[in-house]
């Protein structure tokens, strides 16, 4: 048996937890929804029960919530890919006036306006973090398309520089360094010159600092995260808290609703905290199951990238998967008090029916991305044959 066919033979009669990346991208984020509404129910009946006289409200919530996501992740994963790019101005548009209409007549909470009262509650900043996805991805395509070099400084900086700026008048800062930190991530991912690379990346530290300097409450959230038991009473308290529920968690964890955090200790336990309950009440088994997931995601995610058959789908699926698990990897770091207090979601687990929604369409697009590239024996196609599944899986034969 020669070279050839004993590969073939190997992947014939081998056996494959995941069938292709699309399957594996799928069944990681089915688990991590299972998880997060697991996760939602049980950090937020204490509270729900308190203001609203039933355990149920915000996992009634939730559950339209996952419903919604889950109509973003079809039509991300059955339009084409492509279609997106040309859509762009129009996506735009809607975005930049919902952006301004937050800032007139929004719905504020906590001194900040952040969301539109339309029938149902909507946080146009999230659909921004899409939207700069899309705009640099169509940059970054074009210049590689002719043959050419990206550029720190271009036309569609201003346009994120304005979508950042609006964000930012909200305030929104996590949101906005994210509409703007996202796409230099895909810039420095790009054919850009190393030395221009560096040069960003010192640019991005600076901007920080100013930031910090001209903001002093930024810099108090970090002096606070460096030392948060000097005001474990006020500025302190939120991280204080996130660390002793973490720390009760174990390595078992107390059980499922046994948390004692959510019983008003824990500051938002059920959105921008809610991986600090997880810990209480999982421990580090499933603190480790969950980091696990979003581990597996980035690797079947850049496989997707890596043979996506254009340059416009690559990146934009590497943007797609900086997006997903750059909010994973910020918001656990912030509740282990290794990075400031910011209102950065837990993707697919914390409780937020806009992040959500956007979470699943951007898993739909790079589904669709992994189905364009996706070699011939295990293509979906809109009517695939009858002897294999959507997957590309042989289907078994019935027995009459």
């Amino acid at each position: 048996m020669n070279g050839e066919k004993l590969r073939d033979f190997k992947e014939k009669h081998s056996w494959k937890f995941w069938m292709n990346d699309r399957e594996a991208i799928l069944g990681i984020v089915v688990l991590l929804l299972i998880i997060g509404t697991i996760n939602v129910f049980s950090s937020s009946f204490v509270l729900s029960e308190t203001y609203y006289d039933t355990p149920y409200f915000f996992l009634s919530r939730h559950g339209i919530n996952v419903f919604v996501g889950c109509v973003c992740f079809f039509v991300g994963a059955l339009v084409d890919y492509h279609r997106w790019r040309s859509w762009i101005v129009g996506i735009f548009a809607i975005v930049v006036i919902m952006l301004i209409a937050v800032l007139v007549v929004g719905v504020e909470v906590n001194g900040a306006k952040r969301w539109l009262q339309l029938g149902i509650t909507v946080q146009p900043a999230e659909f921004a973090k899409m939207l700069a996805i899309f705009i640099e991805a169509a940059y970054i395509s074009s210049r590689v398309s002719i043959g050419g070099k990206c550029q720190m400084l271009h036309a569609q900086l201003g346009v994120l520089l304005l979508l950042f700026i609006l964000i930012e008048r909200e305030p929104d800062g996590a949101t906005a360094a994210l509409v703007l930190g996202v796409p230099m991530c895909m810039l420095l991912m790009s054919n850009m010159a190393r030395q221009m690379k560096l040069t960003l990346i010192g640019m991005i530290v600076l901007a920080g600092g100013v930031i910090c300097i001209l903001q002093p409450y930024r810099l108090n959230r970090v002096l606070t995260m460096l030392n948060p038991w000097q005001d474990a009473t006020d500025s302190g308290y939120q991280i204080v808290q996130s660390l002793q529920a973490i720390g009760s968690g174990g390595f078992w964890g107390m059980g499922l609703g046994q948390g004692i955090s959510k019983y008003h200790y824990l500051p938002e336990a059920h959105t921008d905290f809610a991986f600090a309950i997880l810990c209480q009440e999982n421990g580090f088994l499933g603190a480790f199951a969950v980091i696990l997931l979003f581990g597996a995601f980035t690797y079947y995610g850049a496989r997707i990238a890596a043979t996506a058959k254009d340059a416009y789908g690559q990146i934009l699926a590497a943007g797609i998967v900086c997006l997903i698990v750059g909010q994973a990897v910020a918001n656990m770091l912030m509740v282990g008090g290794w990075f400031p207090v910011v209102g950065v979601p837990l993707p697919f687990i914390s409780y937020g029916g806009s992040s959500l929604a956007v979470s699943l369409g951007a898993v739909g697009i790079l589904f669709n991305i992994g189905h364009k590239s996706a070699p011939p024996k295990t293509l979906v196609t809109s009517a695939p044959p009858k002897n294999v599944d959507v997957f590309g899986r042989p289907r078994l034969k019935r027995i009459k």
